[in-house]
């Protein structure tokens, strides 16, 4: 009878060991993050244009992510490619909405008989669809001479590192997460110029932090190598 008791408590505290150390994970997560943009359009001169983001994150895994994501910033550009010598520029301030599923190596790869697939299980491609809100500006010269707002459905499609923070049960609480994003957008009128058959879209590097909120919850195999 103690035999049987010793194993079952030894069962107990094996699965609350495994529970606690390495396979917990949060859930929810809330996050910033910064970006510089470069605009892909009929302007032949991209300008530096920078960006600010929020996010709510659910993790259906540590590795399979669904992002709800709210973003402000501007896009600007000089010299009309299709006009030669052209004085055109452009600026768009815009604020977006969009989802992205997020899928990381760690999903589909065997990362706990090597520190080199461990490093790599934290690189991640992701995609989806928002809303763009534009407020557009023309200047000829230097002087204002056209102004519209509108918006359009883009897609987001972003390439990236996230690196974990563990606290002291090897749970990850926070994330640093470096990525490039290409922001498709259904319009060729995004810079105010409709030529050709390509549409517009703009690029960003990004850096960012996520922070753990809570809803625990347990991994089918350990998050650390």
């Amino acid at each position: 009878m103690k035999n049987i008791i010793l194993t079952l408590l030894i069962c107990v505290l094996s699965v609350a060991a495994k529970a606690q150390f390495g396979y917990n994970y949060s859930q929810y997560e809330f996050g910033l993050s910064a970006g510089i943009n470069k605009a892909k359009t009929d302007f032949r001169i991209p300008k530096t244009g920078y960006a600010a983001m929020a996010s709510f994150t659910y993790n259906y895994t540590p590795f399979i992510n669904y992002i709800a994501e709210l973003q402000v910033g501007g896009v600007k550009a000089d010299s009309l490619s299709v006009i030669p010598g052209s004085a055109l520029t452009f600026t768009n301030d815009y604020t977006t909405v969009s989802f992205r599923a997020q899928l990381q190596m760690g999903e589909i790869m065997d990362y706990s008989q090597s520190q080199f697939a461990n490093f790599l299980k934290n690189i991640y491609v992701s995609g989806g669809v928002g809303v763009i809100y534009t407020d557009l500006k023309i200047y000829d010269s230097g002087f204002l001479s056209g102004e519209s707002k509108g918006s359009n459905v883009f897609i987001p499609v972003k390439l990236g590192y996230e690196f974990k923070f563990f606290n002291s049960f090897n749970e990850p609480r926070m994330k640093l997460d470096f990525g490039y994003q290409r922001n498709l957008i259904m319009s060729d009128a995004f810079d105010g110029i409709s030529y050709g058959s390509n549409k517009d879209s703009f690029s960003q590097f990004v850096i960012g932090l996520k922070f753990a909120l809570g809803g625990e919850t347990s991994y089918r195999k350990s998050i650390t190598y």
